[in-house]
């Protein structure tokens, strides 16, 4: 039988950290969430890509927008901006950037499994794992 299950953004289980920009994941009945915060200044392709070592960001993403404004730019050249409120969908092919002085915050629940992960650990960014004792 399946239990209730609680987790919190407040106490991640694992936060990746890059140029102007984290994102803090939890595990909840086995799917990965994260919670991307994404500065004024940040954009995919100068924040991530390094990291990534990808022309565009590759993973799909399935958001909700909490605040601040995300534009996206798809390797056909089409935009959007997404705003607090906004779910989007955003498949492989992509840039993105913050607009304005307030930060991005969104809530990925599909995208985040390896985003800024293997070669993160690769580059030496910043990569921090809690474990189940808090340590």
């Amino acid at each position: 039988m399946a239990k209730m299950e609680l987790k919190s953004f407040s106490a991640p289980e694992e936060v990746r950290r890059f140029e102007k920009g984290r994102v803090e994941l939890v595990t909840v009945n086995g799917a990965l969430i994260g919670r991307a915060v994404f500065e004024p200044g940040w954009r995919w392709s100068t924040s991530v890509k390094p990291l990534a070592k990808t022309d565009s960001c590759e993973a799909p993403h399935f958001q909700y927008h909490i605040s601040g404004t995300l534009r996206i730019r798809m390797d056909d050249g089409t935009e959007l901006d997404c705003k607090p409120g906004d779910v989007s969908y955003l498949p492989s092919g992509h840039d993105a950037w913050v607009v304005g002085n307030e930060p991005a915050v969104i809530v990925d629940f599909q995208g985040m499994r390896e985003y800024a992960k293997a070669s993160a650990d690769q580059s030496g960014a910043r990569r921090f794992v809690k474990s189940a004792t808090g340590t």
